[in-house]
C-alpha cells in the first residue's frame, strides 16, 4: 500500500442539556409543561435551522449539523469534510427538525454463499463473519447509490483484497525482508511495537506505522502499539480494509468508495492503492489480473462494472 501521510484530529465535544421539572398537582400541571414545550422548540428549530448542505474539503467543527442526501449528521468529531456515510467516528445520523431519515446499515450484498464462491481457497482467518461483524464501522460502504452500484462496489472492494492476499490466503506479508522498513521515525510517535513491526497486514496489507496510527485512531484501536491485532483478530482485520477503502485516496486522488460510487471506476480503485506501481504502465499484468477478479466477482453477484476499468 502506498505513503500516506495522515493527520487525524481526535476532537470531541460532547454536549448534554438537562431539564427540571417540579411536581406540582394535575390541575396546574398544564400550564408549565406548555411554557417546557415552547422553551424547547426554539433549540430544535435553531438546530434545523443552522444545518447547511454537506460539501467535500469544508472544515466540520465537532456539533456541526449537515445535510447530506436527504438525511441529517452531526459531526461527532472534527474533521475536513470527510463523506458523512463514511464513519461513525466522525458523523453521526442525526434526527433534526423531524427531517430526514437515518440511513440503517441493513444486510450486506454479499451473501455467505457468495463469498464462498469467490474465495474457496481462502485461509480460514478471513471469516464472512468478521467482515459482517466489521461493516458498522462504515455504514456507507455497499449503501450508496443504486442496486447495482452497492454490488459493484463489493465486488470491486473484495477484488482489491483478493489481489493483495492472493485470493484470501495470506494474513501477512510475504517478503520479510520488507519489515523493517515500514517504520517512519521522522514521525512524532515513533514505532514504539519495534522497527519490523508494521509490515503488511490483513486484506488490504496494512502498512507503515503512521497508517497504524491513523486507521486506530479512526476506529478507536490502539494499533500503533499492537499492529498484531490486525492478523490475530478478524474482524479489527476487515475493519482496517475498510478504513483504508472508504477514507483513503492513497496514491490517487480518491478512495477507493469515491471511485465506485461517484463513477470514476475501477482503475482509480487500483490507482489508491499502488499508484504509479501499477497504473500508468507500470504493470499492465496486475491491473489486468485485477480487473479479470472484479469482472468474475461482478458476475457472481449480478451487477455490471460500469467502465474505466484500467488506470
Amino acid at each position: 500500500m502506498f505513503r500516506q501521510r495522515i493527520v487525524t484530529l481526535l476532537t470531541a465535544a460532547l454536549l448534554a442539556t438537562g431539564l427540571t421539572a417540579a411536581l406540582v398537582p394535575a390541575a396546574t400541571a398544564a400550564a408549565p409543561a406548555e411554557t417546557e414545550a415552547a422553551a424547547v422548540a426554539p433549540s430544535v428549530a435553531a438546530s434545523c435551522a443552522g444545518a447547511t448542505d454537506w460539501r467535500a474539503g469544508t472544515w466540520y467543527p465537532a456539533g456541526s449539523i449537515v445535510r447530506y442526501n436527504g438525511s441529517y449528521y452531526r459531526a461527532e468529531h472534527a474533521n475536513p469534510g470527510y463523506d458523512p456515510v463514511i464513519s461513525h467516528w466522525y458523523w453521526h445520523p442525526h434526527s433534526c427538525d423531524g427531517g430526514g431519515q437515518n440511513p440503517s446499515p441493513g444486510g450486506f450484498v454479499v451473501s455467505e454463499a457468495q463469498f464462498n464462491q469467490m474465495f474457496p481457497n481462502r485461509n480460514s482467518f478471513y471469516t464472512y463473519s468478521g467482515l459482517v461483524a466489521a461493516l458498522s464501522s462504515y455504514p456507507g460502504f455497499t449503501k450508496t447509490g443504486s442496486t447495482e452500484v452497492q454490488r459493484r462496489e463489493a465486488a470491486a472492494f473484495l477484488a482489491n483484497v483478493s489481489h493483495e492476499t492472493g485470493g484470501l490466503v495470506h494474513i501477512v506479508e510475504q517478503n520479510t525482508g520488507n519489515y523493517s522498513h515500514y517504520c517512519d521515525w521522522g514521525q512524532p510517535f515513533g514505532c514504539p511495537a519495534g522497527q519490523s513491526a508494521y509490515y503488511g497486514k490483513g486484506p488490504i496489507q496494512l502498512s507503515w506505522n503512521y497508517n497504524y496510527k491513523a486507521a486506530g485512531d479512526a476506529l478507536g484501536i490502539d494499533l500503533l502499539n499492537n499492529p498484531w491485532l490486525v492478523q490475530n483478530d478478524a474482524a479489527v482485520s476487515w475493519r482496517t480494509a475498510l478504513w483504508f477503502w472508504n477514507t483513503q485516496s492513497g496514491a490517487g486522488n480518491m478512495s477507493g468508495h469515491q471511485a465506485i460510487v461517484g463513477g470514476a471506476g475501477f482503475g482509480e480503485s487500483i490507482r489508491s492503492i499502488n499508484g504509479s506501481i501499477e497504473c500508468n504502465g507500470g504493470n499492465p499484468g496486475q491491473v489486468q489480473s485485477r480487473i479479470n477478479t472484479f469482472q468474475r466477482f461482478s458476475q457472481i453477484l449480478g451487477t455490471t462494472t460500469g467502465g474505466n476499468l484500467y488506470c
